[in-house]
C-alpha cells in the first residue's frame, strides 16, 4: 500500500479560548492510504498537552519517514501495522490519522459506513455538545446566539478555568445559563483550578444542574482526584489525564468517565479498546476533538452510537473545512450512508 500526506490551514469563525491559551487556526495533515485501486482518507491534527505536545511539523515529518516502512502491508492487515507503528514510537496524532485512513479504505473496500460494519445504531447517537470558550459574560452570550443559529444551543460545554479566578467563572457561566435557560450545560476548566477552588465549583455547579465536570485538576495532579470525587455532587470526567486505554484502571476509582479523541489514543483501533475497558470499570464515555476538520469527526461520528455523552463541534466553528462528511440534525452529528467514512471533498 501508499501512504501519502499533505497539510491543510484550517481557521476557526470564532478563535476558542481555553485555560491553556488561544487558538484562531491552526495546520493539520491530510492522510491517504491508497492500495488495489481505492484510497483511504484520515486526518493527523496537532494538540498540546504539557510533555505530549503533538505540533504539525512533527507528526508530518514522523508520517513521511515512516512511510516506506509500510509499503509492503496490505491495509487488512491493520494489527501487524499498529505493532509498527507504536514500536516506531509514532506521535499519537499520526497513529490516528493512519488508522482511519485505514478504516475508511476497509469500508470503501466491502461497501459499508462503518457505524453499519460495526453493528452499530446510528439513531442512538446522542446529541453533540457545543463550545463556549473563555470569554467575559457579554462575549459568552453573544457565543450562544451564534451557536443557536448552528445547532439549536441546546447542549452548551462551557469552557473555564479563567485566569482571572473562580469569581470570572462563575459570572460567565451565570451569563451563559441567563443567555440559554433551557439548555443542558457541562463545564470544562481544562485543568485550570486547585483542588480547593474544584471542590466549590463542583457543589456550586451542582446546584445549577451542570451536567458533568471535565479535568478539574491539572495533569499530573491525580492524586487529588479521589477527594474531589469524593465530595463532588456532579460527576468527573477526565480529557488530559487520560491518553489511552491503560490509563483508565488506573483512574477509574476517582472519576465517572473520561474524554476519548482520536489524536489521544491514536486511532479508532484503540477508542474501541478505550470505550470497552472504560464500560469494563464502570465508567461513562464521551467523544471530543481538538481543532479537528469535518474528517476526523465523521470519523469519531461512527463509533458515537457507543458513547454517552459526544462533544465533536470543531468543524462547526471552521470557515475554510475542506472536508464534507457527517452533518447536524436535531443537534446530533450524524454520518451518511455512503461506504468508509463517508467523505468527500
Amino acid at each position: 500500500m501508499r501512504v501519502g500526506v499533505e497539510t491543510f490551514r484550517v481557521n476557526k469563525r470564532f478563535a476558542l479560548t481555553i485555560s491553556r491559551g488561544t487558538t484562531a487556526q491552526t495546520t493539520n495533515v491530510w492522510v491517504r492510504v491508497e492500495s488495489d485501486g481505492i484510497e483511504g482518507w484520515g486526518e493527523a491534527s496537532p494538540f498540546s498537552i504539557g510533555d505530549r505536545r503533538q505540533n504539525t511539523e512533527t507528526i508530518l515529518q514522523a508520517l513521511q519517514e515512516i512511510a516506506p516502512a509500510l509499503e509492503a502491508f496490505s491495509p487488512f492487515e491493520r494489527g501487524q501495522i499498529e505493532e509498527v507503528l507504536i514500536a516506531s514510537g509514532l506521535p499519537s496524532s499520526a497513529r490516528a490519522g493512519l488508522d482511519v485512513a485505514l478504516h475508511d479504505w476497509l469500508g470503501k473496500r466491502v461497501g459499508l459506513p462503518l457505524w453499519k460494519l460495526w453493528g452499530l445504531n446510528r439513531n442512538s447517537i446522542p446529541p453533540t455538545s457545543v463550545t463556549i470558550g473563555i470569554s467575559s459574560p457579554e462575549a459568552a452570550k453573544a457565543r450562544v446566539r451564534d451557536w443557536r443559529t448552528v445547532t439549536g444551543a441546546g447542549f452548551l460545554k462551557v469552557k473555564l478555568g479563567s485566569p482571572e479566578g473562580i469569581e470570572a467563572d462563575r459570572a460567565m457561566l451565570m451569563a451563559v445559563r441567563e443567555e440559554a435557560p433551557a439548555a443542558i450545560l457541562s463545564v470544562d476548566a481544562n485543568g485550570g483550578w486547585s483542588l480547593d477552588d474544584a471542590l466549590k465549583m463542583s457543589v456550586w455547579l451542582g446546584d445549577l444542574g451542570v451536567k458533568y465536570l471535565e479535568q478539574p485538576l491539572a495533569r499530573g495532579e491525580e492524586e487529588k482526584l479521589p477527594e474531589l470525587h469524593k465530595r463532588s455532587p456532579i460527576p468527573i470526567f477526565l480529557d488530559e489525564s487520560c491518553f489511552t486505554s491503560k490509563d483508565i484502571p488506573l483512574l477509574a476509582d476517582r472519576i465517572h468517565g473520561v474524554n476519548i479523541k482520536l489524536m489521544k489514543s491514536g486511532g479508532l483501533t484503540e477508542a474501541i479498546r478505550m470505550v470497552n475497558i472504560a464500560k469494563a470499570c464502570g465508567l461513562q464515555v464521551m467523544f471530543g476533538c481538538y481543532s479537528d476538520s469535518t474528517l476526523a469527526n465523521t470519523a469519531a461520528a461512527q463509533l458515537s452510537p457507543l458513547a454517552n455523552y459526544i462533544d465533536l463541534d470543531s468543524q462547526l466553528n471552521l470557515i475554510d473545512d475542506p472536508f464534507k462528511g457527517a452533518v447536524v440534525r436535531d443537534g446530533r452529528l450524524l454520518p451518511n450512508d455512503l461506504p468508509g467514512l463517508g467523505v468527500t471533498q
